[in-house]
């Protein structure tokens, strides 16, 4: 655990596909929100082969403020979501790291929610779970919250954990523990195998706290459908059972 005096830095983790029209939204709001006890943010943002112009309006950002810590990395080919935020980890600066999609379904203002049970000495994962809380939701598909919840119980029997979404993007995580999983997944995979694998870190605290979810439709963006859910029942199966 680390104690309040050294936790310093947090790293914003962003990968980002084809983000031209939000980017700049999605980082004005991080600009925007103070951390507790005058946190320093770190952010890094991982193109992943975008076809847009995601990386000249990174660019154009990082002129228009340039005291906001910005790091953009690009992938020379299109490798999936996974690929992008292990790149991110890697280099990750900070004390703890935090995901953060570049669209605009998940609130950095909530970063202080995920951070109090740090700070309080409790954690050092924290996820942030649009299935609790009396936060904001926005409406949309039935079939994505049974699906989500079906593949949340299937991690929940192997892992032993009581998770009400292991497939959220908010996960806060202490940074060393991250670097040292070596993590596989390039896809949408990446998240229970994260989870499987934090899951048999030796005395690891795992908390979650409940958040607002304003998600978007497939004609806004939304990227996720029905055959990533088939691939992340084979990653829970292959990292809780055969690649343990």
């Amino acid at each position: 655990m680390k104690s309040i005096q050294t936790f310093q830095t947090l790293s914003i983790l962003i990968p980002a596909y084809n983000e031209e029209k939000t980017i700049h939204l999605i980082l004005d709001k991080v600009r925007a929100v103070s951390l507790v006890n005058e946190i320093k943010k770190e952010v890094i943002i991982v193109n992943d082969c975008s076809k847009d112009n995601t990386i000249e309006a990174v660019e154009r950002y990082k002129v228009q403020y340039p005291d906001f810590p910005i790091q953009l990395y690009s992938q020379e080919v299109n490798k999936g979501k996974g690929a992008a935020i292990h790149k991110a980890i890697e280099k990750a600066t900070g004390d703890y790291l935090i995901i953060q999609d570049a669209d605009l379904e998940y609130d950095p203002e909530e970063y202080n929610d995920l951070l109090k049970p740090v700070i309080s000495g409790f954690a050092d994962v924290v996820y942030g779970s649009r299935f609790m809380g009396g936060n904001p939701h926005r409406i949309l598909f039935y079939w994505h919250s049974i699906g989500n919840k079906f593949l949340t119980g299937l991690s929940n029997m192997f892992t032993n954990l009581n998770l009400t979404d292991m497939e959220t993007c908010y996960k806060l995580i202490r940074t060393d523990i991250a670097q040292s999983l070596q993590l596989k997944e390039q896809r949408f995979g990446f998240e229970p195998e994260l989870t499987a694998k934090l899951s048999r870190v030796k005395n690891i605290r795992i908390y979650e706290v409940g958040i607002s979810y304003y998600g978007r439709t497939y004609e806004e963006g939304k990227k996720i459908g029905w055959r990533d859910g088939f691939r992340a029942i084979y990653c829970i199966l292959k990292y809780n059972i055969f690649s343990k």
